[in-house]
């Protein structure tokens, strides 16, 4: 009995081991590339040497054992991955559409790693996408940064352990339609989108305080305190509070974009990204003064009522007044060519080189909280790196290789013609859907939006 313990110990001991072991780490030497730095300049005939998945040294006649692969990027551009901030890709669930605040649920609980959107995005030279809860619930569920590590069949792999805890909140059409007119409760207006909020940090500030009187007095001769009942939903927006979570919010009016600034402002939350943000320029200076920034579209809008005035200045505006912006997807189609999205603010806005390639890289990075890990080439950095063909805001650019860390996910020359992970025996192929698809951020509200909608695809 006891040689059976062991042997089950350490089988126990071995799982856990490989559950725990690193995400594979590269090493390579790019030679002879014009390097779009993105902070740093644009280098040219320019030498990058990765090692063990950091950037090791950038330079001219570097140098590297001969079991490291040496790339000839002559005439090439090399630039740092690409960066999402708002994506629902390789998410089995999307909402949680139960009720109007969910914190408690967590999109790092859902994470399909054999979504062969992975290797497509990195096709297009995305290596991190930000997996958002979506926009049925005022205050939604936790989501999760992910490296499109494609190839793993385990989702931690593909977890960004460095980056912070985000969350995802909506204002607008979305919770009132899914709960007012879906189900007949709070919110049924935008108003009631705001109490909701306000009602929920209330709550949770009087859970911090039962569990700060608990805690001053459990200790105490003859204590008879009795510890508050446990309440994650209450303690995710405790934590939000004390600065521990990110929130990220679907928004489109100025108007409910300053109400949920002031909302945080008066408990005193400073973590805060606005996405979409169609109106955003009407408080530019509100978003740079009292928030960590807006992710935006380049140029999508007038598919809702809500959205029905924007323009494709709303990124070059919002740089312009000193917000940290950038661009993102809401789209697994788009998700692979955001380097043409932020090329657009050259013609909408006429932004500098640098300052699009930002919009895609270093302020992403900023916004989820990770730009001392990605968003550039630095040295110390992790190696998430493409190389194009020609410049990435070209129309022309074609990515060529895709590297996470210092591995090739994606290289344009070995890129076979299937290259799903997971292939169902009963599909012969893919589905096709010819009707537009409701917008990416309310899948999975069907039950709740039934007649009170219409569709369409953004």
């Amino acid at each position: 009995m006891r040689k059976l313990t062991y042997i089950i110990s350490a089988l126990l001991l071995i799982g856990a081991q490989q559950v725990d072991a690193q995400t594979p780490k590269g090493s390579l030497l790019i030679q002879h590339a014009t390097v779009l730095t993105v902070t740093q300049g644009t280098l040219e005939d320019t030498d990058v040497l990765v090692q063990d998945g950091l950037i090791k040294k950038i330079g001219k006649d570097l140098s590297a054992s001969s079991k490291v692969e040496t790339i000839d990027a002559s005439g090439k551009y090399l630039m740092p991955g690409i960066i999402d901030a708002h994506s629902h890709l390789a998410l089995d669930v999307v909402n949680e559409a139960t009720a109007p605040i969910t914190a408690e649920v967590s999109i790092a609980d859902v994470i399909n790693p054999f979504d062969v959107g992975i290797y497509r995005a990195l096709a297009g030279g995305t290596t991190i996408a930000h997996g958002l809860h979506g926009s049925a619930n005022a205050i939604g569920g936790q989501s999760i940064t992910m490296k499109y590590r494609y190839g793993t069949r385990n989702p931690d792999d593909i977890v960004m352990k460095e980056a912070p805890r985000t969350i995802k909140f909506a204002l607008g059409e979305n919770p009132t339609r899914v709960h007012g007119r879906g189900k007949n409760i709070q919110p049924r207006t935008r108003m009631g989108v705001e109490a909701v909020i306000r009602n929920g940090f209330n709550e949770a500030l009087q859970y911090k305080e039962n569990w700060k009187n608990y805690n001053s007095s459990k200790n105490q001769k003859n204590s008879n305190a009795v510890p508050p009942v446990y309440n994650l939903r209450l303690q995710t927006l405790a934590d939000i509070l004390d600065g521990k979570i990110i929130i990220h919010c679907h928004s489109y009016r100025a108007d409910e974009i300053y109400m949920l600034i002031n909302v945080c402002r008066d408990f005193g939350v400073d973590k805060l990204v606005f996405t979409h943000v169609n109106e955003g320029f009407k408080v530019a200076p509100e978003l740079a003064k009292y928030t960590m920034g807006a992710s935006v579209f380049s140029d999508w809008w007038a598919y809702k009522f809500e959205v029905y005035y924007s323009t494709a200045y709303n990124a070059a505006i919002l740089t312009e007044n000193d917000v940290v912006t950038s661009i993102n997807s809401d789209s697994d189609e788009l998700i692979r060519h955001l380097y043409h999205e932020a090329a657009k603010t050259q013609r909408y806005g006429g932004l500098t080189d640098e300052q699009a390639l930002a919009l895609i890289t270093i302020n992403p990075a900023k916004q989820l909280g990770i730009d001392e890990y990605v968003g550039s080439i630095e040295e110390g950095k992790q190696a998430d790196l493409v190389i194009f063909d020609e410049h990435p805001l070209s129309v022309y650019a074609v990515p060529q290789m895709t590297f996470v860390d210092g591995v090739k996910y994606f290289d344009i020359n070995e890129d076979e013609d299937d290259q799903r992970l997971k292939v169902s025996p009963t599909e012969m192929v893919e589905p096709v859907y010819l009707q537009a698809e409701e917008e990416s951020c309310m899948h999975g509200v069907e039950l709740f939006t039934e007649g009170t909608t219409f569709t369409h695809s953004h």
